[in-house]
């Protein structure tokens, strides 16, 4: 039975959906389905964008915090609804938060720089502030509880990520970037900090008491990093961006080895990988939700070349005047092949395909040569899209009872049963309203 569950669970497919009426219906699907997107309950009652919704674990109930300055911790009612058994107003916007839910200690990154530390009560009907931490001196961008160290770590625009105590409050280190400190994944066991940042880049930090070491800096995306996501049981980095684009860094390989994963069409700001059916999921502004199988083969994207002539009939590009000269040629615009990543022209590349297993699930150029290679199997998508009908600002799940919730700037916060039971690795199918 436990081999038949695995085999099964291989071949699990997320439906997302919406429908006029609230419904669920559990279903096990060998491959993609066309059942539109679905939704179990929408929270509304914000004034303004809510920045973050996480899922209180084993209780019907979800955390919320907003630039309207409020957090809210919202329970569901016999009725099947979610009102608020917490409200409390701070002083500043709330932009990220981190919640531990053995401690029951939330901490709240405010607008004006500082976190805020509470204390939920058992009955989460009540909640004590415990401590405020002067973190930064602008917006606190993201942040991190750990229990093992006793540390929050945070990002903020100061440009900065700090490490503070949470026994005396006091400030252990700070480190400054170039840009905007954007998001930021930790890992308890070796206190190494993963750090995305309005350039682009993910720059891993060894953190320390009283002191740091930069370990390296991780370059790929052509935007700034919008989410981070660490699994610390395969040792692999996921990173979202404005570029749109998801990348997969295998930390634990040692090769450099990434995956480039593009299946948005606006900025990624929430990513989440499943290790237990090994699925990423991926959330962008514009309410996108692909989930990507990552239990498959994949390739990785080759390194566009330079070239000051077409690598495949030699005519010069515009910028080599030399070339142009001497053969009395008009230069031609340089383009690339996706999948060998040669520079070449546009008669040289006039094609374009799908290629999943190098991560391109949208049709994007190749050259005419390897445009002949790709056969109808390596067009098969690895991946499905489903529509979140909301602008996705925050993402979180809960694998073990299949639910994810997910906000943004429409102040709309929806929660969906989603993805895997843990005990039986069902996919369950929803539709939203």
């Amino acid at each position: 039975m436990v081999i038949l569950l695995n085999f099964l669970s291989r071949h699990l497919i997320v439906q997302l959906g919406e429908k006029d009426n609230i419904a669920m219906a559990a279903e096990i699907h060998s491959r993609p389905q066309s059942s539109r997107p679905v939704l179990l309950n929408k929270i509304e009652g914000h004034s303004d964008a809510v920045n973050a919704a996480v899922l209180i674990p084993k209780e019907d109930g979800v955390i919320t915090v907003s630039e309207d300055r409020t957090i809210r911790v919202w329970l569901k009612r016999d009725s099947g609804q979610y009102w608020p058994s917490i409200y409390h107003t701070v002083s500043s916007p709330c932009s990220c938060m981190s919640y531990h839910h053995d401690s029951r200690r939330i901490f709240i990154g405010q607008d004006n720089g500082a976190i805020v530390e509470f204390l939920l009560s058992e009955d989460f009907n009540k909640m004590n502030h415990v401590k405020t931490y002067p973190a930064h001196q602008n917006r606190v961008s993201d942040m991190v509880f750990s229990l093992e160290s006793e540390w929050v770590v945070s990002t903020g625009h100061d440009k900065s990520v700090s490490w503070m105590c949470t026994q005396s409050g006091s400030m252990l280190g700070r480190h400054y970037f170039g840009s905007w400190a954007s998001c930021l994944q930790y890992d308890n066991d070796t206190q190494h900090a993963f750090v995305g940042d309005y350039s682009g880049q993910i720059t891993l930090l060894k953190l320390e008491r009283q002191t740091y070491s930069t370990i390296t800096t991780l370059k790929g995306h052509e935007g700034s990093i919008g989410a981070l996501w660490w699994d610390p049981v395969q040792r692999l980095l996921f990173s979202g961006a404005s570029d749109h684009s998801v990348i997969m860094w295998d930390i634990g390989g040692r090769k450099g080895r990434t995956l480039l994963l593009q299946g948005h069409h606006e900025r990624v700001q929430a990513v989440r990988y499943l290790q237990l059916t090994r699925q990423l999921v991926s959330c962008s502004a514009d309410g996108g939700v692909t989930v990507w199988n990552m239990d498959t083969p994949r390739e990785e994207a080759p390194q566009w070349l330079d070239s000051d002539s077409c690598q495949k009939c030699e005519q010069p590009f515009f910028w080599n005047v030399k070339q142009m000269w001497d053969s009395k040629t008009i230069g031609l615009r340089q383009h690339h092949c996706r999948k060998c990543g040669k520079a070449v022209c546009g008669k040289c590349s006039s094609k374009s395909t799908t290629y999943p297993v190098m991560g391109f699930e949208f049709q994007v150029r190749v050259c005419d040569t390897c445009y002949d290679t790709v056969k109808d199997e390596d067009r098969t998508a690895l991946a499905t899209f489903h529509e979140g009908k909301h602008n996705i600002a925050f993402m979180d799940m809960d694998p073990s009872r299949g639910l994810m919730v997910t906000c943004g700037s429409d102040r709309v916060v929806k929660v969906r049963h989603t993805i895997t039971d843990r005990t039986c690795d069902l996919a369950t199918n929803l539709y939203d309203q």
